[in-house]
């Protein structure tokens, strides 16, 4: 049995000017941010002896007059028109509960999704008798948040093609903080596999289908074998999000495509060796800057 034995390193300072590039104003709970009374309190703030003072750990942002805290770490709060990829926990009467790392269990209403075949009419005695065969404990699902009740519970809605029951692929679960909110977060990468980036943390990794048609939404999930190829595609893409995520840079197509093509030179099983890993998203991170300068 081959064993690896490893001595510690000391870790290199970032370089300037990736320093500089990358500055955050971060904070602890009871930090001061500001003692002006002209900024609005935000989320993550609240008002003592005329202060601004944080009550999360995490970067200050500011939006004109409107000061808040993204915490670093975070349970997913939802917004109306996210997109999520959650796992079915539990099935009720006419609903399914959905596990979508918030801190209450989602709902995904039998109303709210397209029928076998795109039928549109009414849901009877039959369908709610039928609903574990369309989607069972363990099954793992993608959708739009439809709406967010006061007590933070989110209502999900799965009645477009893209949406539905996922097939063969890998979950990756990161912080909510760190995957940035896009226009579209359905990605085709050129590498052969595809993404689905989750605004609640959880990604689902993909062989990008032949025939999108058959492929998208629905409960038919696709069970033929993946191929050797297509496997260390999506091994490797899972470690380059880790990675990332390991590093606390934000997760959208371009930075896992920077980091999948950084990483090309190594082992999949090396990507996730300290100095290996910050030498890739080093270089992600270069490249990013010199994509925006």
């Amino acid at each position: 049995m081959a064993m690896e034995m490893r001595l510690p390193v000391a870790r290199k300072p970032l370089s300037e000017s990736l320093g500089r590039e990358t500055k955050k104003h971060l904070v602890v709970p009871g930090d001061t941010i500001t003692t002006d009374t002209g900024f609005m309190r935000g989320h993550g703030t609240y008002m003592g002896e005329e202060k601004l003072i944080a009550s999360v750990a995490g970067s200050v942002e500011r939006v004109n007059k409107l000061v808040c805290v993204k915490a670093l770490k975070t349970r997913y709060n939802g917004e109306v028109g996210d997109i999520v990829v959650g796992r079915i926990t539990e099935v009720q009467q006419k609903r399914w509960k959905v596990e979508t790392n918030s801190r209450l269990d989602s709902v995904l209403l039998l109303s709210s999704m397209n029928l076998p075949g795109g039928e549109l009419r009414r849901r009877s005695a039959e369908d709610e008798l039928a609903m574990r065969g369309f989607l069972q404990e363990g099954d793992l699902i993608s959708a739009e948040v439809q709406a967010v009740f006061s007590d933070g519970a989110v209502s999900l809605h799965t009645r477009s093609l893209k949406y539905g029951k996922l097939g063969q692929g890998v979950l990756v679960q990161v912080s909510p903080s760190l995957v940035k909110r896009q226009k579209t977060h359905f990605h085709d990468l050129p590498c052969g596999a595809s993404v689905i980036l989750g605004n609640n943390g959880f990604i689902w990794i993909y062989p990008t289908p032949e025939h999108k048609e058959e492929d998208a939404g629905g409960f038919t999930a696709n069970l033929e074998p993946v191929s050797l190829a297509d496997r260390e595609v999506i091994s490797r893409l899972r470690n380059c999000i880790v990675s990332l995520a390991t590093q606390r840079m934000m997760l959208y197509d371009t930075s896992i495509l920077y980091c999948y093509e950084a990483s090309l030179p190594h082992q999949i099983k090396d990507i996730l060796k300290p100095e290996i890993m910050e030498e890739i998203v080093m270089e992600t991170r270069q490249r990013l800057l010199e994509q925006e300068g």
